[in-house]
């Protein structure tokens, strides 16, 4: 009988069950771009044939990507590698006045860190570079658009920002036409070529589409297609000043790209009757071939504790809140890396709270568990004494070390064993030793005996103090046949068992305790006692980090940056990716082998 394991199979939900309907009704024999030739440039660089699907992850590149977009990483990378698909990554980078090179550097890493990539081998043997920029199709989009106004879809008009504010209507009244809806298509054509060349100031007019300011979805009361922005743009420079809006752009990149599924979180699901009547006019327009593209909407991630606005998130960043973008308490995947959280983890996190059309808050600490439940199995052991005190064993010889050997996995005995010094003075946890114990206490106390992990049993002698009264050293003595390993290990029984490392050959690190960055499960909830909105600056965590000077076993200093550990009895530590330097790193907490908070 073969022993290998069965692969688990992938959740089911929703957008699967779309999926497979429509694989098995063969719905995306999908066809190109009708428009004129030379925009065959602008198109997929690849065709799937109807037996396969095409995703797209579609982030704007004016920040970091943060822990929510590593679920819909999953979700598109995901089902494309499950259905031997394909998944675009794609720059929706419209907006040049908040976008730049360095968040699209980003965004590539992470998404390649997540373990996904956008060159796919094609049935002919080639490559297929899914590597994209909304950018990309500015012809083609500008030519949408002029196709719009030459079939009376769209219209250049001049009133003030306040003025479409106050005639767009509310959720209960009508909006009221803009007086320019009535220019022909030839003033319409003129003066968004007019706008296009330059010639009208930023501001001074935008292209709306034309549909329905009655309508009872206030999105397709003639929303903006274009607008004028002279603003350099880190793909194209200075060659546009005018861009169109993102609610226009999308649906036609989708198009462009030949996407079967497009799927976004549910703040998009009112801009969905939008996408399909602009399918509808380039089809019209026979810029567009049936089928087009279908947009999908699910739950986005709602994590208590963290802010995942990309607003406030800059605000942090900008506000020196937090050390940067890739600053450990904050919940972008650049900071979540460098804290020690692992792809593995994200993944494990996003199959276990599924995907659904239903909005709900997953609590932080089904994150962590994650991140545990893969650290545990993944992270090689170290022993670390984070908050050291001296232990002398009297009766040990001067000069003296011998080797302990301590696993370097408990549940991975193929992982062999590590050599730990043991020698005359030790550090061990000041915690580890309590003149007047309490009740259950059984650790070290004058005239009790634990056993060092990995070495023999000691029985406490006593103590010294400084002039405060707090305690320097403890003294003991140890008992030479109960070393661990060896026939007389069992011959004394004690109920206590620390760990400790030997000062002589420990190495003093830098540790950073990191904890969640608001103390609120939803920060910025609520009111002031004077009845004024809480800032969500507020709930920031002033514990949120704290600097130590630990003490660590040897094998620890060899740590090379993005090393993890667990460090036993205290948790999963990263050597930092920024600040570790060869033969000095420093380690991040990523997370403590239980659940502290709710303490």
């Amino acid at each position: 009988m073969s022993t290998e394991k069965e692969p688990i199979p992938a959740a089911s939900n929703f957008i699967r069950a779309i999926i497979d309907k429509d694989l098995a009704e063969q719905k995306y024999a999908l066809k190109k771009w009708a428009g004129s030739p030379g925009d065959a440039a602008h198109q997929a660089k690849g065709s799937l044939d109807f037996a396969s699907i095409r995703t797209r992850f579609p982030p704007e590149p004016n920040g970091y990507l943060h822990i929510g977009h590593a679920k819909s990483i999953f979700l598109n990378f995901g089902l494309a590698r499950d259905y031997n698909g394909v998944c675009h990554l794609r720059f929706d980078d419209t907006n040049p006045e908040k976008e730049s090179q360095e968040y699209v550097d980003s965004i590539s890493d992470m998404v390649q860190w997540l373990g996904f990539g956008w060159d796919n081998a094609t049935p002919g043997g080639g490559i297929e570079h899914n590597l994209y920029f909304a950018s990309d199709y500015f012809d083609v989009m500008y030519q949408a658009a002029e196709a719009l106004i030459q079939h009376g879809h769209a219209y250049v008009d001049e009133q003030t920002a306040e003025e479409m504010r106050i005639n767009r209507g509310t959720l209960t009244e009508p909006g009221k036409d803009s007086p320019f809806r009535a220019r022909s298509i030839e003033e319409n054509l003129r003066i968004f070529r007019e706008m296009r060349d330059g010639k009208h100031a930023d501001g001074s007019m935008i292209l709306r589409a034309k549909i329905d300011m009655a309508s009872p979805n206030i999105n397709m009361r003639d929303p903006a297609i274009y607008r004028i922005r002279r603003a350099h743009h880190h793909n194209t420079g200075d060659q546009w000043c005018i861009y169109p809006m993102y609610t226009f752009a999308h649906p036609i990149e989708d198009a462009l790209e030949q996407i079967t599924h497009s799927i976004c979180t549910l703040e998009f699901e009112d801009q969905r009757p939008f996408y399909d009547w602009l399918m509808a006019r380039l089809v019209e327009a026979n810029l567009l071939a049936n089928p087009v593209p279908y947009q999908y909407e699910f739950a986005r991630l709602n994590l208590t504790y963290v802010v995942l606005s990309k607003r406030k998130l800059i605000q942090l960043v900008e506000e020196k809140h937090v050390s940067g973008w890739d600053d450990p308490r904050l919940p972008t995947l650049a900071g979540a890396r460098r804290r020690g959280y692992t792809p593995e983890g994200f993944k494990l996190f996003t199959d276990r709270i599924g995907v659904s059309k239903a909005d709900s808050w997953i609590d932080y600490s089904i994150l962590e568990d994650c991140m545990r439940e893969v650290l545990n199995d993944a992270a090689p052991r170290k022993i670390g004494v984070l908050d050291p005190i001296k232990l002398v064993i009297d009766n040990y010889p001067e000069g003296q070390e011998e080797d302990c050997y301590a696993p370097n996995h408990p549940q991975k005995p193929d992982l062999g064993k590590r050599i730990v010094k043991l020698s005359k003075e030790l550090w061990i946890e000041r915690e580890d030793f309590m003149e007047e114990p309490s009740k259950g206490y059984f650790r070290l106390f004058p005239g009790n005996m634990v056993r060092l992990r990995y070495g023999y049993v000691i029985k406490c002698l006593h103590c010294e103090k400084d002039a405060s009264g707090q305690v320097t050293v403890v003294h003991c003595e140890y008992l030479p046949d109960t070393k661990s390993g060896t026939p007389g290990a069992d011959s004394v029984k004690v109920k206590g068992n620390i760990h400790w490392v030997s000062a002589a050959h420990a190495y003093p690190a830098e540790i950073r305790l990191y904890d969640r960055l608001f103390k609120a499960p939803h920060p910025g909830e609520g009111k002031n006692d004077d009845g004024s909105d809480r800032d969500f600056l507020q709930d920031i965590n002033p514990d949120s980090v704290t600097t130590i000077s630990a003490q660590l076993e040897q094998g620890a200093q060899a740590a090379q940056a993005g090393d993890i550990y667990q460090f036993e009895r205290h948790g999963y530590f990263v050597a930092d990716r920024k600040d570790s330097v060869a033969g000095k790193p420093v380690f991040n907490r990523t997370v403590t082998l239980k659940d502290q908070w709710q303490k």
